[in-house]
């Protein structure tokens, strides 16, 4: 049982059915040297009292956990998972610089292990909301530092990121991703990571592509991407020209696939 707005009244409730097994555990996937990699990059950028936005997966995981040292963080998320418990026990997420839902994480749902569903149940530092106000750019704009983290699959030399389709087939939802970016692109002191491994599979696949393929869809527009984060590093997207954007990319990808993508580059009139 949690707070926040997201109850009704059980005259709405047509019909029920009592269930009382246990909660869908899932545990934290593994976090490789990449990802730490990654996490220190982002880490790094956070400015104490941030208010912060984390998708799910490793990496999204492996940045909470580089939080340690950070103070006055606050939450307002799609995702509420296990890597939170530790930074709000700590202290390091309190949410006192946060301009809506002051000291409150706020998020959407839950998805993690059991201590993660014991930690949130008739917690009152823990609300979830619909995601029609916790997604609302408009809302999110007005939280100064707010800072989107989310992972994608593929990011092209535009700055485009498809994060729903693999090789044209379709792999995941788009979620509450755009939302958060655009709240972060127009945020005072606002900041938006797009986060990837530079390959994929055996590390004969590049990420980081010259233009995506047929049926690949374009989850974050060129427009809305702020930073891109590889284990080679940060490329800087906001206000960039294409040919900075393609320089920039191309120096975050991995370096056997550099050659080849520089060339593509300049096949396309990019450098």
């Amino acid at each position: 049982r949690t707070f926040g707005r997201n109850q009704i009244h059980i005259s709405q409730i047509e019909g029920f059915v009592e269930n009382h097994r246990p909660l869908v555990e899932v545990p934290p996937p593994e976090m490789d040297e990449h990802d730490h990699t990654i996490a220190a990059f982002v880490a790094e950028r956070i400015p104490d009292g941030a208010c912060l936005q984390t998708g799910i997966g490793a990496i999204p995981n492996a940045i909470m956990s580089a939080l340690g040292s950070h103070r006055d963080l606050g939450v307002h998320t799609e995702l509420i998972s296990d890597g939170l418990v530790d930074l709000v026990e700590a202290g390091i997420v309190n949410g006192v610089r946060k301009m809506h839902n002051r000291t409150k994480v706020v998020g959407t749902f839950c998805l993690g292990t059991q201590r993660l569903y014991d930690f949130v149940h008739e917690n009152a530092a823990i609300e979830l909301w619909s995601a029609r106000y916790v997604n609302d750019p408009r809302l999110l704009s007005r939280e100064r530092n707010f800072v989107s983290i989310n992972a994608t699959l593929s990011v092209d030399f535009l700055g485009q990121c498809a994060s729903e389709t693999l090789a044209g087939r379709y792999y995941s939802s788009s979620g509450g991703q755009v939302d958060f970016a655009r709240g972060a692109m127009y945020s005072e002191g606002g900041q938006g990571f797009i986060v990837l491994h530079s390959t994929a599979g055996d590390g004969s696949i590049s990420r980081i592509v010259p233009q995506f393929g047929t049926g690949e869809v374009v989850t974050n527009s060129k427009n809305t991407v702020d930073k891109v984060v590889t284990e080679y590093g940060v490329a800087e997207l906001r206000s960039r020209t294409v040919r900075e954007r393609t320089t920039a990319l191309i120096a975050v990808a991995h370096p056997m696939h550099r050659e080849q993508l520089t060339a593509e580059a300049h096949r396309l009139g990019y450098l």
